[in-house]
């Protein structure tokens, strides 16, 4: 599949955008910025976007109005399909993010329960009980989402829910030409819906790529042949920025062994989970890091372990944004233009080695040299070997171990390295070496 091979940018659109933060109803164009943006996306080697939820809602796009309309706000549905056609000709795969689990209280279905209530068709679309009441004092009851009475849980066993949201994605498909979801809280989303999703997606476009959120848990309840094909990899996402900050390089070797090793129990052994360093939902990597020299070693860890790698919009230049209490507008910010660096040129020069690399998309892992301050662990394939090595240390480090070759070359900058009589490693540096045959 072309995501095992992708390097995805993430963008929030309406914080991207600096739309207003409650919808005014407006119509502005603002998602054709995205277009702009395309020659920075190729430049970081970049061949797949993820749009955090675009379409009309109340507030931040995860309290959706209407499925088959562009958020106002962004512009119109002719606007969104410029954008993604601008970066199907950039060779640039578009996702989407589905958020199935709850709509917003302006969703259509909604407001005709809220108005004609036991005579509504739309009744049992939602988990409701008419003896109750919300906090907004409707007079009734309803499921929300985890306690947020602003998203209403849609009942995905209800068959007219599921053939409306699979109509939703047809939609989006023969207008926008997309290329694969994001799934909203999959973690909490029906079995029998996702294999229906996936069923129907397999049939509508060839390689339609399905990415679950799962926060917690075992990830292989929803990454299998019938569900989701990745899901987000949040025990890594934590396991790489404790194990900087604490510089101890063991509990991010410790996670990666356990999910993929050879030496370990290689849970998601084959699986492409997707990696990061941050998102719209967590404080930016850069507010997170307490030493600013391992921004790059971290983009060098996360974009070479086994999965998918994705940047999320601005951190690739060192953006910083923590989260409110409630609030997090600083986390989604809206920047004129693109930052180039050198945090950037360094992420691009690793987007470039990866995807090239049979054993970096592909490969198995294991850990080779290990110590509180350094990590070298390789990936495999029949084709292909690769030693990745990090030194997080602001002091050289010379590394012994049995290479099984004489030399290597650094796939970041195209250098020949020597194995024999030890391996130093500068300070604050990271390095690919693919091994001589």
């Amino acid at each position: 599949m072309w995501a095992e091979q992708s390097q995805f940018y993430q963008i929030y659109p309406l914080g991207f955008c600096g739309a207003p933060l409650h919808n005014d109803g407006v119509v502005v164009p603002r998602i054709l910025k995205v277009s702009d943006w395309v020659p920075h996306l190729t430049k970081l080697g970049i061949n797949a976007v993820y749009f955090s939820p675009l379409f009309d809602s109340d507030k931040h796009g995860y309290d959706t109005r209407d499925y088959r309309k562009l958020d106002v706000r962004l512009g119109t549905n002719e606007d969104l399909k410029t954008v993604c056609e601008d970066l199907h000709e950039a060779g640039i795969k578009v996702v989407l993010d589905g958020v199935f689990n709850h709509v917003g209280r302006g969703f259509f279905a909604f407001q005709d329960v809220l108005q004609k209530r036991w005579d509504s068709p739309y009744k049992d679309w939602f988990n409701i009980s008419f003896d109750g009441n919300s906090n907004y004092n409707d007079g009734l009851w309803y499921e929300g989402w985890e306690g947020h009475y602003e998203m209403v849980k849609l009942n995905l066993r209800n068959p007219q829910v599921v053939d409306y949201l699979l109509d939703c994605v047809t939609f989006w498909v023969k207008e926008f030409g997309i290329d694969g979801l994001r799934l909203d809280v999959a973690y909490l989303l029906d079995h029998d819906f996702l294999r229906r999703l996936r069923s129907h997606c397999d049939w509508l476009k060839p390689d339609f790529y399905l990415l679950g959120e799962m926060i917690h848990g075992n990830y292989n309840t929803i990454v299998n042949d019938q569900m989701c094909h990745s899901a987000t990899n949040y025990e890594c996402y934590k396991g790489l920025y404790s194990a900087f900050n604490s510089m101890n390089m063991f509990e991010i070797a410790h996670s990666l062994n356990r999910q993929f090793g050879d030496q370990g129990d290689g849970l998601y052994r084959g699986k492409h989970l997707s990696t990061f360093v941050d998102n719209h939902d967590v404080n930016r990597i850069a507010s997170t890091l307490t030493n600013p020299n391992h921004l790059k070693l971290i983009y060098g860890v996360a974009i070479a372990m086994p999965g998918i790698p994705c940047i999320y919009y601005g951190s690739e230049w060192g953006a910083e944004g923590k989260r409110g209490y409630q609030c997090d507008e600083d986390l989604r910010p809206s920047f004129e233009t693109p930052v180039w660096n050198e945090t950037c040129e360094a992420v691009s020069r690793m987007h470039r080695a990866k995807a090239g690399s049979h054993a970096l998309c592909y490969g198995n892992y294991k850990n080779i040299v290990l110590t509180n301050h350094q990590l070298i662990f390789e990936r495999k394939t029949d084709t292909q070997r690769v030693l990745v090595a990090v030194n997080a240390s602001d002091q050289p480090y010379t590394a012994h171990f049995d290479a099984g070759c004489g030399q290597g070359t650094n796939l970041l900058d195209g250098t020949l390295h020597d194995f024999g009589g030890g391996s130093t490693l500068p300070p604050y540096s990271v390095a690919y070496w693919e091994m001589e045959r």
